[in-house]
């Protein structure tokens, strides 16, 4: 650990590609590892375009198409919410993804009026009541409870559609499917998925993506973004949360989403990394080659259930899961640099017969560079030590904020923060405090014009999700101390 903090160089991260050619998971899959190759490098550009693309759809401006939106949905969501429910919206979606503290009262009114909203909206809505239906321990349970049905009931394509989508993207490649499921085994407001079969007898997941979708969010991404400047001029509160820089970050969460190349690549990228951890006992779905557009992704099927539903008969040891799990977590964040993005209960799947997990649904994943992975090691020292001038120098790290803008006023502010924190906890450091810390660090930056970057919050996002996991699987497990021991662990040989 004290070479990441004291060298002017960090240690480099190993190389991804190098780990793909490596990899026999890959290998034993013809033809994956060299079209795993292209995804991965691919990829690079790929989430670079997103990246500006979702800095000029967050940028609020009149645009044309953005004209035509406000003028249609618009007007049929004034009809259905009260003025500021876009406004509660986006803070109780910024709320669930980590970037404020405090989201609106969970009023029963409050919330009728956001899902009428979400209800009556585009795409996008439904996918920022998806943030809110996994913000467990981030936003009241009200709001969780009030938003499951944007996880679990988006509505299903019409019959015919996911498989004409299929024949238009994949052409001859269609052939290779022996079987094909036509009820979905799950619809989200992204895509549908479905069950199948190769003719080599392989059980896959298809993935198809809801027709029309990128030009619907486009234009929700849009109209969010003049809602959110509107919010920043009327409320001090959204000015505060930086609204504008949430809408851009969920820009670009949502649209690298859009696209599954880029999810292909984030599955090989991380089956790789989980082989050369030696993490046996997790994987990531392989994609088959000449299988996978930027509309359809056709994947190997893994078997589990959701952590959250396991059976509490079944003879599995609590302790050495939840261990195996924020190792799986954490290893992968420290050592290398990828990590799956949105782990919430439905992603995370346990074979009960085994205790092997299988992680799903990588349309999000987050990516460090040296610098930054350096950075996220400072950060925890610091939150440990309650250090407010290390944790400012952490973000500089990351490239929050830049290395010559004084920092003194931030430290000052934060620090006040973190001593008032302490003292209401009595000094005691629990995991839970991590959430809150991080959320006073994310409030000063906003109200000093900062953005916090997209990796950092995903990071941070999914240890939160480690407190939901540790209840399901070790409800008396100390989450603290197991989360340290790990990361000594680690830091001493990174």
């Amino acid at each position: 650990m004290s070479d990441l903090l004291s060298a002017d160089v960090p240690p480099p991260l190993p190389r991804i590609d190098d780990l793909i050619r490596g990899s026999d998971r890959l290998a034993a899959v013809p033809g994956l590892t060299e079209q795993a190759l292209r995804w991965h490098h691919e990829a690079v550009a790929g989430r670079a375009a997103v990246a500006r693309d979702a800095r000029r759809l967050a940028s609020p401006r009149l645009w044309p198409d953005t004209i035509a939106s406000l003028l249609t949905t618009g007007w049929r969501l004034a009809g259905v919410a009260a003025p500021g429910a876009p406004f509660q919206l986006l803070a109780v979606a910024s709320a669930a993804v980590g970037l404020r503290v405090e989201p609106p009262e969970a009023g029963a009114a409050t919330i009728e009026r956001v899902q009428r909203l979400v209800r009556a909206g585009g795409p996008a809505y439904v996918k920022l009541g998806q943030f809110v239906a996994t913000g467990d321990g981030l936003v009241p349970d009200e709001w969780v409870r009030a938003f499951a049905w944007c996880r679990d009931e988006a509505p299903q394509l019409e019959p015919g559609v996911a498989r004409a989508v299929i024949d238009r993207e994949l052409g001859l490649a269609q052939d290779r499917l022996a079987w094909f499921d036509d009820a979905p085994l799950a619809a989200g407001s992204i895509g549908q998925v479905h069950r199948g079969r190769l003719t080599d007898g392989t059980e896959v997941v298809v993935k198809v993506l809801r027709p029309g979708l990128r030009r619907r969010f486009r234009t929700d991404i849009e109209t969010l973004a003049l809602a959110s400047a509107a919010a920043e001029r009327l409320h001090p509160a959204a000015r505060s949360a930086n609204l504008t820089g949430f809408v851009e970050l969920f820009a670009q969460l949502a649209l690298e989403e859009l696209d599954f190349r880029l999810e292909a690549a984030n599955l090989v990228d991380s089956s790789a990394v989980l082989e050369a951890m030696g993490a046996h006992h997790m994987l990531a779905p392989r994609p088959v080659p000449g299988m996978v557009t930027e509309k359809v992704l056709v994947m190997e099927y893994l078997p589990g259930a959701s952590y959250a539903r396991l059976d509490r008969t079944a003879a599995l040891d609590g302790d050495v899961l939840l261990g195996t799990g924020i190792r799986g977590v954490v290893e992968a964040t420290l050592r290398y640099g990828v990590f799956h993005g949105d782990l919430h209960a439905g992603n995370v799947l346990i074979d009960a017969s085994t205790g092997s997990f299988s992680l799903v649904d990588f349309g999000i994943a987050g990516r460090l560079d040296a610098a930054q992975r350096a950075g996220l090691v400072q950060y925890l020292a610091a939150w440990a030590a309650n250090d407010a001038a290390g944790q400012i120098e952490a973000m500089q790290a990351f490239g929050a904020i830049d290395r010559d803008v004084p920092t003194g006023t931030l430290v000052a502010e934060l620090q006040a923060e973190l001593d008032l924190l302490q003292e209401r906890a009595r000094g005691q450091v629990t995991f839970d405090q991590l959430g809150v810390t991080l959320g006073r660090l994310l409030q000063v930056l906003a109200r000093n014009g900062f953005r916090m970057p997209k990796d950092l919050v995903l990071f941070f996002k999914n240890l939160l999700y480690l407190s939901g996991f540790a209840a399901a699987v070790a409800p008396d497990a100390d989450v603290l101390a197991v989360v340290q021991d790990i990361l000594l662990d680690l830091l001493a040989t990174v």
